[in-house]
């Protein structure tokens, strides 16, 4: 099994086990010590995984760290463990003490769903105060798989690591810099991309109707650019099931429309409304799906209440159906073995994931593998 498929299990599991965890031990037990077998190591062997590593800081003696992974008899990991529920940030600067007394070049700090990995970018065996990795393993993202493979016992390398953390590091502090700058623009933000458009004087007046024009303007950019994602993938979806002219022909009809944002198709009469969202859901249950089904075989049909998503383009064969018209109540209906349907609420999109266990049950009955 490949480390993605490890760590999409292990995601299943934090799912199904986080709720009986109810002490720090266990949350190693169940979510970490697994985490470090999908690493290739094993937690078994006391001269590749130790627990309770000794780690003396000044006058205090037989301070412990919860594991050090040895390479070659030497610590070149140290992990610090968390309760699932816990703050990272509450203990951070426990493992600070730690790293600056051992030999070891990076430290990670983990409640068992959220990994942080630190080193001494900054100043040489002081570990710097913010990670130049995090993840979130109910949330990973395909890069982050790329590049917990570094940390893989297969592929180690330190000099490898330490090549990417710097701009791995900086990236991501970058990122939370145009997140925030994007949500709440700061006068010097605005005024860096107005300069391009306007040529008069600044003042606070000019400065308050641009941070307006400006938010927009980025949340228009944003919206189009998915739209503009969407519609290749749909196009290409298209393509392959043989519906190449009617794509074409949806695509083409709506590019004459002015569409609402979030919208990238709306029936003529304005009665159905296929969205961003219902899309990147459809994608979500057609990736877990596939496990069973046939990709081509799924597909989807807007409807003015709910949008379904069928096997075989019938509607007597409907695993489950998304309701995301209400932006405060947003449901998934997975049918059941007799055929009736339950309704979960979801507060994010990435929520469907938390039910791939109903979903492949569902659509099991419409496999032609099996």
């Amino acid at each position: 099994m490949d480390l993605k498929d490890s760590i999409k299990q292990l995601s299943d599991r934090i799912e199904k086990l986080k709720e009986n965890l109810l002490t720090e031990e266990a949350t190693k037990n169940a979510l970490i010590m697994p985490f470090l077998q999908a690493l290739g190591y094993d937690v078994f062997n006391p001269l590749e995984v130790v627990p309770e590593f000794t780690c003396d800081i000044g006058t205090k003696k037989g301070e412990k760290i919860d594991y050090a992974i040895f390479k070659d008899g030497k610590p070149v990991i140290l992990m610090e463990c968390k309760h699932w529920q816990q703050d990272l940030n509450l203990h951070d600067n426990q493992l600070l003490r730690y790293f600056t007394v051992s030999n070891s070049k990076f430290g990670i700090l983990t409640n068992g769903i959220i990994y942080r990995f630190y080193t001494d970018l900054e100043k040489t065996n002081k570990m710097d105060e913010k990670p130049f990795l995090e993840v979130n393993l109910t949330d990973i993202k395909a890069n982050q798989i790329d590049e917990l493979k570094k940390f893989h016992k297969t592929y180690f390398d330190v000099d490898n690591i330490l090549s990417s953390a710097s701009e791995l590091k900086y990236m991501g502090e970058l990122k939370i810099v145009l997140s925030n700058e994007f949500s709440n623009p700061t006068p010097e933000f605005v005024k860096l991309l107005a300069k391009q458009v306007y040529d008069g004087q600044f003042t606070a007046k000019i400065i308050e109707q641009f941070t307006g024009l400006v938010k927009r303007s980025i949340a228009n950019q944003i919206n189009d650019t998915i739209s503009d994602r969407l519609k290749t993938a749909l196009k290409a979806e298209s393509e392959t099931t043989g519906d190449k002219e009617q794509s074409e022909k949806t695509i083409q009809d709506n590019s004459k429309k002015e569409l609402p944002e979030g919208v990238i198709w709306m029936s003529e009469d304005g009665s159905i409304v296929t969205t961003q969202e219902e899309m990147e859901g459809f994608y979500i249950v057609k990736a877990i799906l596939r496990k069973y089904i046939e990709q081509e075989r799924i597909v989807h049909r807007d409807f003015q209440k709910f949008f379904s998503i069928l096997i075989d383009d019938t509607n007597r064969q409907c695993p489950c159906r998304l309701y995301f018209n209400n932006p405060n109540k947003k449901q998934i209906e997975i049918q059941n073995e007799d055929k009736t349907y339950t309704k979960y609420d979801i507060k994010k999109i990435d929520d469907i994931y938390n039910y791939s266990d109903l979903l492949e049950s569902s659509a099991k009955k419409y496999s032609k593998k099996e």
